[in-house]
């Protein structure tokens, strides 16, 4: 029995190992295929490494655009957006699970439906909107058109059912505000899904392309996916400098793998802490 249940065991372990490998194999092509010539890039059969890397071409690369500021503008406008998604999303779940008044089966259901609209449906009332306040072609447009997400309010209010009411009504005999009881009581015990909810809105809102693109013209505004594009069509010529065009790929997703490994640790922790919160 021992030895099979070893042999299980085995099996789960090369099978999670060679879907690692799967997964992580573009992201080193990505990064092999930087270092390679034009020519290398297109050779049959293909190589895995280069015979003479060329380290260069990480520097040429970001040379050929300011990718200094594309980033830049990514990192800030991602990071504004998780700020305050997580803190409007985080009372209006609560208001929708553990507070009462009229009308909260249609809010939630205003929500589940929102979450049903796909993003396209609103791109041109949110522009409209954001012409008639004068914030095109803004930080401030980038910011608080994406400020509210109907993902984030669904998520957080899935964790926040999970918490009994039981500890919600002791904070509130105790005298608790129910701003306290959010920030002290119920966030702890969800901290797992803040941050899923904060890796995910960052990696969204970081990569964003057509939103952004529509809502800005200013260059020194563009994200990083809008700046891939321009390098793409003008420094890149259209593809034909392959190494480059993988060389600006690779340092552009760099923050994110960064992030990444960052914070696997913490989401981990936060589950067991979660899982052990809801068990006790």
């Amino acid at each position: 029995m021992q030895a099979w249940k070893r042999l299980g065991q085995a099996v789960r372990h090369l099978a999670l190992a060679a879907a690692a490998l799967l997964m992580a194999f573009p992201f080193y092509w990505m990064a092999s295929s930087a270092l390679k010539t034009n020519d290398e890039i297109w050779q049959f059969p293909p190589t895995l490494w280069p015979q003479d890397p060329l380290w260069s071409n990480f520097g040429d690369a970001w040379a050929a655009a300011p990718f200094a500021r594309y980033m830049a503008n990514s990192i800030f406008v991602a990071s504004a957006i998780v700020a305050i998604q997580i803190v409007n999303s985080a009372m209006m779940a609560y208001a929708l699970t553990h507070m009462k008044f009229r009308l909260k089966g249609a809010f939630t259901a205003i929500v589940l439906v929102g979450y049903m609209i796909p993003a396209t449906a609103v791109y041109l009332p949110g522009y409209l909107v954001l012409s008639r306040l004068g914030l095109l072609d803004s930080y401030a447009g980038l910011i608080l058109s994406n400020c509210v997400s109907v993902f984030s309010i669904f998520l957080i209010r899935q964790a926040f059912l999970q918490v009994s009411h039981e500890l919600v009504e002791a904070g509130q005999i105790d005298g608790a505000s129910h701003f306290r009881i959010l920030w002290t009581i119920v966030l702890p015990l969800t901290r797992a899904s803040f941050a899923v909810l904060a890796l995910i809105t960052f990696i969204e809102q970081y990569n964003n392309y057509f939103w952004p693109m529509l809502i800005t013209k200013n260059p020194d505004l563009q994200l990083v996916s809008a700046g891939l594009r321009s390098f793409f069509v003008e420094g890149g010529a259209y593809g034909l400098k392959w190494p480059l065009i993988m060389a600006a790929s690779a340092f552009t997703i760099a923050p994110l793998l960064l992030l990444f490994l960052l914070t696997q640790k913490t989401i981990i922790r936060s589950v067991n802490l979660s899982a052990g919160a809801s068990k006790g």
